[in-house]
């Protein structure tokens, strides 16, 4: 890295310039990567992030097709070791604030911006950009298409015109370009120019392979459009100060980035430095325009993540290792293509699962024998840990499959589903592996309803529409934008389910919800559409057992946060009503949604994974 370079408007320090490059759905997006190809190859690190801005009024889920599509075209690009991507494409009523406020957090030395779209749509003016950057500007007007061979630089002195100097001198080495620096002057002689001058002369003559020429004119900028002719890029800096029209960079960069016959790079250094803030303030924004752009930016498709080989890359530049656990009760008619279709395609094909475990709940059909000729570990969860009893349930099995597995990520899937396909995996790795800070990632999918008359579109998930997401809207609104909160198909980062309670039965799919959003938060969460799922049907008394589980885990949830006492044991037992023999009674169930503390409380645990003992 030159000296240029590593020390580009960041006070001198010796490390190489951070550029942040905004891809919008307006802009010239293909001129944006363009430039931020030609600097990551330069061994400059670019930041590329997303912004969808919609409109005041509208509601923030319309920029989440926007947002797919830029997230595509983003990971397209990140492949490179100086080029990476922000974690997550941000959707906003207030898209200036955002890109702001993630150059300021992320300590970028340049912010580069298409002109004239990005300005219009961020409803920013040349004098707010000037007066108040927070970083070093870069104006952006193409079509970029070939690396230039031919760089002017209009230079009347000054820290812009060292700016657009240095990042000349960067595309002349890694391209090769000829380098013109064109001194401006008036017709007459002018001692105020000579003085600006002085610094940048200086400069030039130590460097002999950088062409000078002197262009003497009363209408500079007229002079300079003409002059743009012999070459395929200008770089100039704008207005030293804010102009008295709150629309001009300057006389001189107004009317290059409007009729240049050529690209134009307008660049401008920071006037004054960054003011303090909290680059983590989100401001007092209403609960639904929070949900609405999570939704938005945390919604992904299968689809995305359908490249299982780029998977496999992304998996060991990561470091990971993930296992499937499954778990069962009574599935022998799925089990088996379940289990033979994720080691054929993510463990035979690619090397994506490192293993696959099935957790069973005591099953009385042959489950576990057909698992275990398909050579696949088979745990009865009630005989795992058996010292901290042996509770039926879910999420008793899930728990212990914490226990029983070694991943860095673990994937859990029903396995009663009759149209399985390898997404309902991959769909899930494909969210943790490209956004790290991920901790847990739900899946959702239309449930069609089989009924006498085949399958109903649309009328499955009656136990979450009609309990578990009131629930949520009531006592826990951050997380409504989960379309399916009680999808079975989920998976999460081992450091941060080890972390949270679990509850053993029906409860627990909520369980890891809460109790992720109350540890890592909101942005720690993220849902892909897996398509569709066919599954066996529970009876209208099952479902209704159900709900009673995830009332209590929700009520559960809420004695902790309040302190107070809601459930008494009475609460535990609940009453279904039979009908037999034409006539009514009544039948008593227990159905007492017990709770399991972290799994790194346990010693045991601790002792398996290799962690010391808490002080």
């Amino acid at each position: 890295m030159s000296p240029a370079v590593s020390s580009w408007s960041n006070g001198g320090k010796r490390r190489a310039a951070r550029v942040l490059i905004p891809l919008m759905p307006q802009g010239d997006n293909d001129s944006l990567l363009t430039l931020a190809r030609w600097l990551a190859e330069a061994q400059v690190p670019v930041m590329l992030v997303g912004i969808v801005p919609v409109p005041e009024g509208e509601n923030l889920t319309v920029g989440a097709a926007a947002a797919r599509e830029l997230r595509k075209r983003i990971q397209a690009h990140v492949d490179r070791v100086y080029l990476r991507a922000k974690a997550r494409i941000r959707v906003t009523y207030t898209p200036w604030d955002d890109l702001r406020m993630v150059a300021l957090r992320e300590r970028v030395d340049m912010l580069v911006l298409d002109w004239p779209r990005h300005l219009e749509v961020l409803q920013l003016t040349a004098a707010e950009l000037l007066s108040h950057p927070p970083a070093d500007i870069l104006l952006l007007r193409g079509p970029l298409r070939t690396p230039p061979q031919r760089i002017l630089i209009p230079n009347r002195g000054g820290p812009h015109a060292e700016l657009a100097l240095r990042l000349a001198l960067l595309l002349s080495r890694q391209f090769g370009s000829r380098v013109t620096s064109l001194r401006l002057r008036s017709e007459e002689p002018d001692h105020q120019e000579d003085l600006d001058f002085a610094g940048m002369r200086q400069i030039l003559q130590a460097m002999p392979d950088v062409r000078q020429e002197t262009l003497a004119s009363d209408d500079k900028p007229a002079a300079l459009v003409e002059a743009a002719r012999g070459y395929d890029l200008v770089i100039v800096g704008t207005a030293a100060r804010p102009t008295a029209s709150t629309t001009s960079f300057g006389a001189i960069a107004d009317r290059l980035l409007a009729d240049a016959p050529c690209p134009v790079l307008a660049v401008k250094t920071r006037r004054v430095a960054l003011e303090r803030e909290d680059p983590r303030r989100f401001g007092a924004h209403a609960i639904s325009v929070l949900v609405d752009r999570w939704f938005a930016e945390n919604t992904f498709h299968s689809d995305e993540f359908a490249d299982l080989k780029r998977l496999v890359r992304l998996k060991e530049e990561r470091g990971v290792t993930i296992s499937l656990a499954l778990p069962a009760l009574n599935e022998e008619e799925t089990i088996g293509p379940i289990i033979r279709t994720c080691q054929r395609a993510l463990m035979e094909q690619v090397p994506l699962l490192d293993e696959i475990v099935l957790m069973d709940s005591n099953s009385t059909d042959r489950t576990r024998e057909i698992a275990q000729d398909l050579g696949i570990p088979v745990y009865i969860h009630q005989q795992v840990l058996p010292q901290y009893g042996a509770r039926e349930g879910k999420g008793e099995a899930l728990w212990k499959s914490l226990y029983v597995t070694k991943g860095d990520l673990i994937i859990w899937v029903d396995t009663d589903i009759r149209n399985f396909h390898p997404r309902f995996v991959y769909g899930l790795i494909g969210a943790l592996l490209y956004r790290t800070k991920l901790m847990l990632v739900k899946g959702f999918y239309r449930r069609p309803l089989k009924t006498g008359q085949g399958l109903q579109p649309g009328r499955g998930g009656r136990v979450t529409e009609l309990t578990a997401r009131p629930l949520i809207n009531l006592f826990f609104p951050e997380l409504s934008g989960v379309i399916q909160p009680l999808a079975g198909e989920y998976g999460g980062r081992r450091e941060a389910l080890e972390r949270i309670p679990f509850s053993s039965g029906y409860g627990v799919e909520m369980a890891v919800l809460i109790g992720i959003l109350e540890e890592f938060g909101l942005s720690a969460i993220a849902q892909v559409d897996l398509v569709e799922r066919i599954h066996r049907n529970q009876s209208l008394t099952n479902l209704s057992k159900m709900a009673f589980a995830i009332i209590q885990t929700v009520m559960g949830k809420l004695e902790r946060r309040y302190g107070l006492k809601l459930l008494q044991d009475i609460n535990r037992t609940m009453k279904i009503v039979r009908y037999e023999a034409g006539q009514y009674f009544l039948e008593v169930e227990e159905i007492a949604e017990l709770e399991r503390p972290p799994m790194i409380a346990l010693p045991e645990y601790r002792a398996r994974r290799g962690l010391e003992a808490p002080e």
